[in-house]
């Protein structure tokens, strides 16, 4: 028979996928091994199950060189020799030694939730409809936020709105509230909206109470309940309808405008194709038809032809419903009562001089209707606006 090998054994225990909590107390040392991503589980109160967040119940005085604690020590800094009962009060107490890879896991996690808060409580002003969180996660990195990960998520979306205001139109949702008081305090409660700039969109009363539903910012609640309180002495109420008011959607108006312009627009193509079919103008049909081919190119049988762009489509986007609060003029000309949005348009005219815009009220939100200098076409949305800007001040630095 061959020789076998001697078998050694092994006389180590090996700890490995390991994290490290430390304590330092009566001026030692005090180490545990963990299995990583549980600390945080049993802090929380997730993990319920101290043998699942343990390796082993033995302490360290370091747990990377296999140097147990001796029991002296123990009993001099925690009073007990017991290996649960000081294993609970590091994990209570200790800190987490964690690695690069769950320190950075960490920090992306948090910086998600911070993205996410500012998704659920803040809207644009000039749509009244929420960013999307990849938007709001790359204006937090324009802005250099840094994240700490020792405070909250919703502290630090709060700090971080400040920041977002100075570069780009962001705002805090309003609540929606109904409000209930007795009859008697229904001035009371209108001067008190009045004071904090609400908005009231319906009321109701009878012939006990009086009832409104209104819009408020965030801010201002508490201040509300406080009155609520003071001034009914507990018979008032307030019900929150909604945390974060957002516009989804087009309105009833805007549909019905939009139907209209669409339907005027087909009769007026139905009777231009009735004029060209009619025997007086049979010399220019084949004229109209020979400019129509070299403008728009040809379709094949399997694809539509892609549509025409250029002053019709600026005509519908400038003649959507709404109330003009700015008759189409230069930026500059913009009111007081809209400065924020006049400092902000501000820059189109340094890129490129002579844009010109309009107003219009939709609801609560103000919406702008931009036309290019030169041309008077209409552009649209102040993003389009800004991207034209753009390209045609490049064009006049590289001519120069």
């Amino acid at each position: 028979m061959g020789s076998r090998g001697v078998f050694q054994p092994v006389g180590q225990k090996r700890l490995t996928n390991i994290a490290v909590v430390r304590l330092k107390k009566g001026g030692q040392r005090f180490e545990i091994a963990c299995y990583k991503n549980k600390v945080g589980d049993w802090r929380s109160g997730v993990e319920k199950d101290l043998d699942e967040v343990l390796q082993t119940t033995t302490v360290f005085h370091n747990v990377g060189k296999g140097v147990l604690a001796k029991e002296k020590d123990l009993q001099a800094s925690f009073g007990t020799t017991d290996p649960k009962a000081i294993c609970l009060e590091i994990l209570a107490r200790g800190e987490l030694q964690v690695g690069e890879e769950e320190r950075k896991m960490q920090f992306d996690n948090l910086f998600k939730d911070v993205a996410g808060v500012l998704v659920d409580k803040c809207v644009n002003p000039e749509t009244g409809r929420p960013y999307t969180l990849a938007m709001i996660e790359r204006a937090l990195r324009d802005v250099h936020f840094n994240i700490d990960p020792k405070r909250s998520a919703k502290q630090q979306a709060l700090e971080a709105l400040p920041m977002l205001q100075q570069k780009f139109p962001i705002q805090r949702a309003r609540m929606r509230l109904k409000l209930t008081v007795p009859l008697d305090n229904q001035q009371d409660l209108m001067e008190c909206l009045d004071r904090h700039d609400a908005t009231l969109e319906g009321s109701d009363a009878t012939q006990t109470q009086f009832s409104a539903n209104v819009l408020v910012d965030p801010g201002v609640f508490r201040e509300l309940h406080t009155f609520m309180q003071a001034t009914t002495k507990g018979r008032g109420r307030v019900e929150v309808v909604s945390f974060a008011v957002t516009a989804e959607g087009a309105t009833a108006e805007e549909f019905a405008a939009s139907a209209t312009t669409h339907a005027s627009t087909t009769s007026t193509t139905s009777a231009s194709q009735n004029v060209i079919s009619s025997p007086s103008h049979a010399a220019a049909a084949p004229m109209s038809a020979a400019t129509t081919s070299q403008q728009l190119p040809m379709a094949s049988p399997g694809k539509r032809a892609p549509a025409a762009r250029g002053a019709g489509a600026g005509a519908d986007a400038g003649s959507s419903g709404g109330e003009v609060v700015y008759a189409r003029g230069p930026i500059a000309g913009i009111p007081e009562a809209h400065a924020s949005r006049k400092e902000r348009f501000a820059e189109l005219d340094n890129l490129q001089p002579g844009w010109e815009v309009e107003l219009k009220s939709k609801g609560d939100t103000v919406e702008a209707v931009f036309y290019a200098p030169g041309s008077g076409e209409c552009v649209g949305a102040y993003a389009n606006a800004r991207r034209m800007a753009l390209a045609a001040s490049k064009a006049a630095k590289g001519g120069q």
